[in-house]
């Protein structure tokens, strides 16, 4: 839907387009099913998951200054961090991967806040914390987007749960929204369960109300192993799948392991002509070498019952990082030669008219367990068994959620109208920076 822009708003809008030229870093939008940066060039994610401390990795400077040099030797423009400690300094950090061309995709849970499949719940005490997360990083232009949930659902019979997941991203939006802040996109971070495929996907871009829906849907894969193929390892199906999904999606996880090493060739297919024109590229599991045998760098050798600031389940996590070998360089050069340009955004909003939501996925006996026509639950609802099939009913608390969120390591041991989501300064001026200055570096996305 398009507005108008009023002659009041328009020293406004001049002041953002001055604040955008002069930002270490553009910001990154979310259009129809496409990341952009402002000058209208397309996105694509080539990222690493940096979960390098269990409670926060973005608050020591000197370690991100030296993390930085090998991820740029890399090739990375993104990293993917799990917890972050919302009290924390993150100026230093934030501002070394900005200059380094480099953004964070973050999740917003904590590990005592996350939704849950088994007891899904939605509450107060879980959207302060959610909001704490926002509130810091919303600050930095290098912010690409936030999860309000990874891996949620991890079977079959667990779909009573997505509303949960929707009612969490509506809050967050609304609270983003009701803030000013840019609109960072907000989406979810799924388990690939061939079960819950597609229903889980379009389930959450489904609504024709933009407000429950989400801005980009990710996906946790693992089914490109060793020398496999497009058609063998499953690709084929993810793709059929994605095909016209109206929302940027991407791998928020890949690089199965087994067998060793790592050849990563599963990236020219998600980053070549196949995949590309639908899929917004992926993140790497993981940065760090732990027991788990899926790091890309290591700080040192395993230590064996050592208990310091630096030491964490037996594996250093600060120092010079030395990358494993020969993985680090398989996935260095399998991105030295993917660079996809995509499409630029002049020519991709011709499209957008024709952006379609998929269909809700209808509830049926014994598979999907969610009637598309029930809304989702209000905040304090909890799920209680033989309630509707939306999974959601009043429970009258306010309890704060409870167990423990999967860390990083643990996670492997076991739209009818055109949505865009962006920078909310550089998202209103298209027509006024472009008769500006075709190098102003801002781009408006008309709402």
């Amino acid at each position: 839907m398009r507005s108008s822009l009023a002659l009041s708003a328009v020293p406004l809008l001049l002041a953002g387009l001055q604040a955008a030229t002069v930002g270490a870093i553009p910001t990154i939008s979310a259009v129809g099913s496409k990341f952009f940066y402002e000058n209208g060039t397309q996105y694509y994610l080539k990222g690493v998951a940096y979960q390098l401390t269990p409670d926060d990795p973005l608050i020591d400077t000197a370690q991100c200054e030296r993390d930085i040099v090998r991820m740029s030797e890399l090739g990375a423009n993104a990293i993917r961090v799990y917890h972050v400690d919302p009290q924390g300094d993150h100026k230093g950090c934030m501002s070394a991967f900005a200059d380094a061309g480099i953004y964070l995709f973050v999740d917003l849970d904590t590990f005592t806040t996350q939704i849950e499949q088994t007891s899904p719940h939605w509450n107060e005490t879980q959207l302060d914390r959610f909001k704490e997360v926002f509130d810091e990083f919303q600050q930095f232009d290098n912010t690409a987007g936030v999860f309000v949930g990874n891996e949620v659902l991890t079977t079959a019979n667990g779909s009573h749960a997505a509303p949960y997941v929707l009612a969490a991203a509506r809050d967050v939006k609304a609270y983003r929204d009701q803030k000013g802040y840019r609109a960072i996109p907000v989406g979810y971070s799924a388990a690939d369960i061939a079960d819950l495929r597609p229903m889980l996907q379009n389930y959450l871009a489904c609504s024709k109300n933009e407000s429950e829906r989400l801005d980009f849907y990710s996906l946790n894969a693992y089914e490109w192993c060793g020398q496999s193929s497009y058609d063998v390892s499953g690709y084929d199906m993810l793709q059929k799948n994605a095909t016209d999904y109206p929302i940027p999606i991407f791998f928020s996880e890949t690089g199965c392991n087994t067998p060793a090493p790592r050849t990563f060739d599963d990236q020219a297919s998600i980053f070549g002509s196949r995949m590309s024109g639908t899929w917004s590229g992926a993140i790497i599991y993981e940065w760090i070498e732990e027991v788990n045998d899926y790091g890309l760098i290591s700080y040192g050798p395993s230590v064996t019952g050592a208990t310091n600031t630096i030491v964490v389940d037996g594996y250093t996590r600060k120092g010079t990082p030395t990358p494993v070998s020969p993985d680090f360089d398989n996935l260095k050069s399998q991105w030295a030669t993917l660079n996809p340009t995509g499409v630029a955004l002049s020519n991709y909003k011709k499209e957008t008219a024709s952006i379609v939501a998929p269909e809700c996925p209808a509830s049926t006996s014994g598979g999907w367990a969610v009637d598309p026509s029930s809304p989702l639950p209000t905040l304090g609802q909890t799920y209680t068994t033989g309630s509707s099939t939306t999974g959601a009913k009043a429970s009258g608390t306010d309890s704060t959620a409870s167990g423990a969120s999967a860390s990083s390591t643990s996670t492997k041991n076991a739209a009818g109208a055109v949505m865009m989501h962006g920078s909310t300064a550089s998202g209103q001026l298209l027509t006024i920076s472009m008769l500006l200055s075709v190098g102003a570096g801002a781009l408006a996305f008309w709402l």
